[in-house]
């Protein structure tokens, strides 16, 4: 079984958006996933609202560190933001590393529409680059 590994700072958004998406979009007989951060800040709830959208209920997962084991075992790493690359451990020697390098819509300022319609502009850009690993 692949396991894939989604990476961002604080696993609050985008790691867990793609964590979410890759339950519902990849085949579940092939793949592991999982998502982490090199920082923990909770789960965010505007990430649990955009993804309710579209049918996925992300309310469920938490926001954990990266597991050292899990890392060292995972056939794909998935880095969602500049901080992630810059500051996650070395990537072991065979592992595939994609970096996405998407805004952080948490921080994101405006009205809670302006807000949410970031959200929705990352959770687009993570869907189709979750497509793109099928």
């Amino acid at each position: 079984m692949k396991k894939i590994y989604f990476l961002c700072t604080g696993n609050s958004c985008r790691s867990q958006i793609a964590e979410g998406y890759a339950h519902q979009l990849l085949p579940k007989s092939e793949v592991e996933v999982r998502s982490a951060g090199i920082e923990t800040h909770g789960l965010n709830p505007k990430a649990v609202q955009v993804m309710a959208e579209e049918g996925i209920d992300i309310s469920n997962q938490t926001s954990d560190l990266i597991d050292m084991d899990y890392f060292n075992q995972a056939d794909l790493i998935v880095t969602l933001c500049g901080d992630a690359k810059d500051h996650c451990p070395t990537i072991p020697k065979g592992v595939t590393h994609l970096h996405w390098d998407l805004q952080d819509p948490a921080q994101a300022v405006g009205s809670d529409e302006e807000i949410l319609a970031e959200f929705r502009k990352t959770r687009g850009l993570i869907k189709k680059n979750i497509l793109a690993l099928k």
